[in-house]
Protein backbone atom coordinates (compact mmCIF):
# COMPACT_ATOMS: atom_id res chain seq x y z
CA UNK A 1 0.00 0.00 0.00
CA UNK A 2 1.21 3.57 -0.85
CA UNK A 3 2.08 5.74 1.64
CA UNK A 4 -0.02 8.80 2.67
CA UNK A 5 0.70 11.76 1.30
CA UNK A 6 2.43 14.43 3.66
CA UNK A 7 -0.10 17.23 4.76
CA UNK A 8 1.43 20.46 3.49
CA UNK A 9 2.04 23.50 5.66
CA UNK A 10 0.95 26.73 3.92
CA UNK A 11 2.84 28.70 6.82
CA UNK A 12 5.65 26.00 5.99
CA UNK A 13 5.88 25.71 10.09
CA UNK A 14 6.00 21.87 11.29
CA UNK A 15 5.81 19.27 14.61
CA UNK A 16 8.61 16.78 13.61
CA UNK A 17 8.73 13.35 15.44
CA UNK A 18 11.65 11.11 14.56
CA UNK A 19 11.88 7.78 16.48
CA UNK A 20 14.82 5.23 17.12
CA UNK A 21 14.09 2.03 14.64
CA UNK A 22 12.02 -0.42 16.29
CA UNK A 23 11.32 1.82 19.14
CA UNK A 24 14.71 1.50 20.72
CA UNK A 25 16.63 3.90 22.74
CA UNK A 26 18.85 6.36 20.40
CA UNK A 27 20.67 8.42 22.97
CA UNK A 28 22.85 6.69 25.38
CA UNK A 29 24.97 9.35 27.14
CA UNK A 30 25.52 13.81 27.03
CA UNK A 31 27.88 12.76 24.30
CA UNK A 32 25.06 11.74 21.72
CA UNK A 33 22.30 14.70 22.70
CA UNK A 34 25.44 16.98 21.79
CA UNK A 35 26.45 15.18 18.72
CA UNK A 36 23.09 15.75 17.74
CA UNK A 37 22.48 19.00 18.42
CA UNK A 38 25.72 19.88 16.64
CA UNK A 39 24.36 17.95 13.59
CA UNK A 40 21.68 19.78 13.69
CA UNK A 41 23.10 23.50 14.03
CA UNK A 42 25.12 22.61 11.46
CA UNK A 43 22.31 21.76 8.83
CA UNK A 44 20.18 24.54 10.42
CA UNK A 45 22.94 27.22 8.74
CA UNK A 46 22.84 25.33 5.78
CA UNK A 47 19.45 24.36 4.78
CA UNK A 48 17.97 27.83 6.04
CA UNK A 49 15.03 26.62 8.11
CA UNK A 50 13.99 28.01 11.39
CA UNK A 51 13.94 26.08 14.27
CA UNK A 52 11.55 27.04 17.11
CA UNK A 53 11.72 24.28 20.03
CA UNK A 54 13.30 21.14 20.09
CA UNK A 55 13.50 18.36 22.72
CA UNK A 56 15.43 15.25 22.67
CA UNK A 57 13.93 11.94 24.31
CA UNK A 58 15.86 8.67 24.73
CA UNK A 59 14.03 7.40 22.39
CA UNK A 60 12.80 10.26 20.35
CA UNK A 61 13.03 13.94 19.29
CA UNK A 62 10.44 16.30 18.77
CA UNK A 63 10.59 19.29 16.36
CA UNK A 64 9.03 22.79 15.61
CA UNK A 65 10.16 24.53 12.67
CA UNK A 66 10.03 26.22 9.63
CA UNK A 67 10.88 24.35 6.00
CA UNK A 68 13.64 26.76 4.01
CA UNK A 69 15.88 26.56 1.09
CA UNK A 70 15.50 22.90 1.01
CA UNK A 71 12.44 20.88 1.68
CA UNK A 72 12.35 18.27 4.47
CA UNK A 73 13.05 15.18 3.19
CA UNK A 74 16.33 16.19 1.59
CA UNK A 75 17.21 18.46 5.72
CA UNK A 76 16.38 15.47 7.70
CA UNK A 77 18.57 12.53 5.34
CA UNK A 78 21.28 15.20 5.87
CA UNK A 79 21.00 15.29 9.68
CA UNK A 80 20.07 11.86 9.79
CA UNK A 81 23.05 10.78 7.65
CA UNK A 82 25.61 12.81 9.51
CA UNK A 83 24.48 11.66 13.30
CA UNK A 84 24.24 7.95 12.61
CA UNK A 85 27.55 7.72 10.53
CA UNK A 86 29.02 9.05 13.65
CA UNK A 87 26.60 7.08 15.99
CA UNK A 88 27.39 4.30 14.24
CA UNK A 89 31.03 4.19 14.65
CA UNK A 90 31.35 5.09 18.34
CA UNK A 91 28.79 2.29 19.29
CA UNK A 92 30.45 -0.38 16.76
CA UNK A 93 27.32 -1.15 15.13
CA UNK A 94 25.89 -1.06 11.19
CA UNK A 95 22.37 0.00 9.78
CA UNK A 96 19.47 2.24 10.50
CA UNK A 97 19.21 4.09 13.61
CA UNK A 98 15.78 6.02 12.97
CA UNK A 99 12.63 4.91 11.21
CA UNK A 100 12.74 5.72 7.95
CA UNK A 101 10.01 7.87 7.96
CA UNK A 102 9.71 10.87 10.47
CA UNK A 103 5.99 12.31 11.18
CA UNK A 104 5.34 15.43 10.90
CA UNK A 105 2.09 17.78 11.12
CA UNK A 106 1.33 21.32 10.08
CA UNK A 107 1.84 23.93 12.29
CA UNK A 108 -0.66 26.78 10.66
CA UNK A 109 -1.83 29.41 12.93
CA UNK A 110 -0.50 31.39 16.22
CA UNK A 111 -2.06 29.57 18.91
CA UNK A 112 -1.02 25.92 17.61
CA UNK A 113 2.52 26.61 16.81
CA UNK A 114 2.59 28.35 20.57
CA UNK A 115 0.47 25.23 22.04
CA UNK A 116 3.12 22.73 19.98
CA UNK A 117 5.89 24.61 21.43
CA UNK A 118 4.30 24.42 25.01
CA UNK A 119 3.96 20.74 24.26
CA UNK A 120 7.13 19.98 22.97
CA UNK A 121 8.82 21.75 26.18
CA UNK A 122 6.80 19.71 28.47
CA UNK A 123 7.47 16.40 26.73
CA UNK A 124 10.47 15.01 29.48
CA UNK A 125 7.76 16.48 32.58
CA UNK A 126 5.09 14.45 31.37
CA UNK A 127 7.14 11.28 30.91
CA UNK A 128 8.03 11.64 34.00
CA UNK A 129 11.76 12.34 33.76
CA UNK A 130 11.79 15.61 35.43
CA UNK A 131 9.08 17.71 37.40
CA UNK A 132 10.32 21.49 35.86
CA UNK A 133 10.93 21.93 32.39
CA UNK A 134 14.31 23.74 33.13
CA UNK A 135 15.62 20.65 34.64
CA UNK A 136 15.56 18.77 31.53
CA UNK A 137 19.23 19.54 29.66
CA UNK A 138 18.18 18.29 26.11
CA UNK A 139 15.54 21.03 24.93
CA UNK A 140 15.33 24.45 24.11
CA UNK A 141 13.27 25.24 27.04
CA UNK A 142 16.39 26.61 29.51
CA UNK A 143 17.97 29.94 28.47
CA UNK A 144 15.35 29.98 25.35
CA UNK A 145 16.19 33.52 24.37
CA UNK A 146 19.92 33.64 24.59
CA UNK A 147 19.88 30.07 22.51
CA UNK A 148 21.88 30.29 19.60
CA UNK A 149 20.55 27.01 18.09
CA UNK A 150 16.59 28.53 18.57
CA UNK A 151 15.23 30.95 16.51
CA UNK A 152 13.51 32.65 19.20
CA UNK A 153 12.04 36.16 17.41
CA UNK A 154 8.52 34.91 16.84
CA UNK A 155 7.81 33.54 20.16
CA UNK A 156 9.32 36.60 21.37
CA UNK A 157 6.52 38.51 19.38
CA UNK A 158 3.38 36.07 20.24
CA UNK A 159 4.20 36.21 23.83
CA UNK A 160 7.15 37.92 24.85
CA UNK A 161 9.94 37.21 27.17
CA UNK A 162 8.07 37.68 30.51
CA UNK A 163 5.07 35.89 29.63
CA UNK A 164 7.27 33.06 28.47
CA UNK A 165 7.42 30.86 31.87
CA UNK A 166 4.15 31.80 33.16
CA UNK A 167 2.54 30.23 29.60
CA UNK A 168 4.24 27.03 30.12
CA UNK A 169 3.05 27.05 33.71
CA UNK A 170 -0.08 27.18 32.23
CA UNK A 171 -2.90 24.33 33.21
CA UNK A 172 -3.79 22.86 29.57
CA UNK A 173 -4.57 19.59 28.12
CA UNK A 174 -2.94 20.16 25.30
CA UNK A 175 -2.88 17.33 22.39
CA UNK A 176 -0.15 17.20 19.64
CA UNK A 177 0.78 14.81 17.34
CA UNK A 178 2.67 11.86 19.35
CA UNK A 179 4.35 8.46 19.70
CA UNK A 180 2.74 5.92 22.17
CA UNK A 181 5.92 4.93 23.82
CA UNK A 182 6.76 8.55 24.99
CA UNK A 183 8.41 7.51 28.59
CA UNK A 184 11.49 5.19 28.26
CA UNK A 185 10.81 3.36 31.86
CA UNK A 186 14.21 2.34 33.72
CA UNK A 187 14.65 -0.56 35.94
CA UNK A 188 16.85 -0.65 38.83
CA UNK A 189 19.81 -2.66 38.93
CA UNK A 190 18.09 -4.74 41.46
CA UNK A 191 15.24 -5.29 39.31
CA UNK A 192 17.87 -6.74 36.96
CA UNK A 193 19.19 -9.16 38.83
CA UNK A 194 15.63 -10.52 40.28
CA UNK A 195 15.16 -10.98 36.38
CA UNK A 196 18.46 -12.90 36.25
CA UNK A 197 17.30 -15.28 38.83
CA UNK A 198 14.13 -15.90 38.52
CA UNK A 199 14.55 -16.75 34.75
CA UNK A 200 17.96 -17.80 34.09
CA UNK A 201 19.07 -19.07 37.67
CA UNK A 202 21.69 -16.94 37.44
CA UNK A 203 22.33 -16.12 40.96
CA UNK A 204 25.34 -13.33 39.96
CA UNK A 205 24.47 -11.30 37.29
CA UNK A 206 28.11 -12.31 35.55
CA UNK A 207 26.56 -15.99 35.16
CA UNK A 208 25.09 -14.37 31.91
CA UNK A 209 28.16 -14.76 30.33
CA UNK A 210 28.32 -18.70 31.40
CA UNK A 211 25.21 -18.95 29.10
CA UNK A 212 24.76 -20.76 26.01
CA UNK A 213 24.94 -18.14 23.17
CA UNK A 214 21.06 -18.98 22.83
CA UNK A 215 20.23 -18.33 26.16
CA UNK A 216 22.30 -14.94 26.44
CA UNK A 217 20.75 -13.63 23.80
CA UNK A 218 17.26 -14.14 25.34
CA UNK A 219 18.76 -13.11 28.45
CA UNK A 220 19.63 -9.76 26.97
CA UNK A 221 16.48 -9.21 24.83
CA UNK A 222 14.54 -9.93 28.34
CA UNK A 223 16.19 -7.46 30.24
CA UNK A 224 16.16 -4.30 27.26
CA UNK A 225 12.37 -5.35 26.64
CA UNK A 226 11.98 -4.79 30.17
CA UNK A 227 13.36 -1.40 30.35
CA UNK A 228 17.06 -1.67 30.97
CA UNK A 229 19.47 0.20 29.10
CA UNK A 230 21.84 -1.21 27.05
CA UNK A 231 24.73 0.72 29.17
CA UNK A 232 23.42 -0.20 32.23
CA UNK A 233 23.43 -4.25 30.93
CA UNK A 234 26.32 -3.93 29.49
CA UNK A 235 27.83 -2.94 33.09
CA UNK A 236 26.39 -5.33 35.09
CA UNK A 237 26.75 -8.65 32.66
CA UNK A 238 30.15 -7.70 31.99
CA UNK A 239 29.20 -7.84 28.13
CA UNK A 240 30.79 -5.44 25.81
CA UNK A 241 28.31 -2.36 24.69
CA UNK A 242 28.52 -3.50 21.42
CA UNK A 243 27.46 -7.23 21.82
CA UNK A 244 24.69 -6.05 23.92
CA UNK A 245 23.47 -3.31 21.31
CA UNK A 246 23.73 -5.96 18.65
CA UNK A 247 20.62 -7.72 20.12
CA UNK A 248 18.17 -4.53 20.53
Amino acid sequence: MPRAARIRSSSGIYHIIMRGINRQRVFEDEEDYERYLWSLKNYKAQCGFNLYAWCLMPNHIHLLLKEGREPLEQVFRRIGTSFVYWYNGKYERTGHLFQDRYKSEAVEDDSYFLTVLRYIHLNPVKAGICTEPSEYPYSSYGNYFENDAVDHDLVEGMIGRKEFERYHRENNNDICMDIQDEAVHRITDEQVRKLLRENFDCENVSQVQLLTEEKKILAIQLLLGSGASIRQVSRLTGISFGIVRKYT
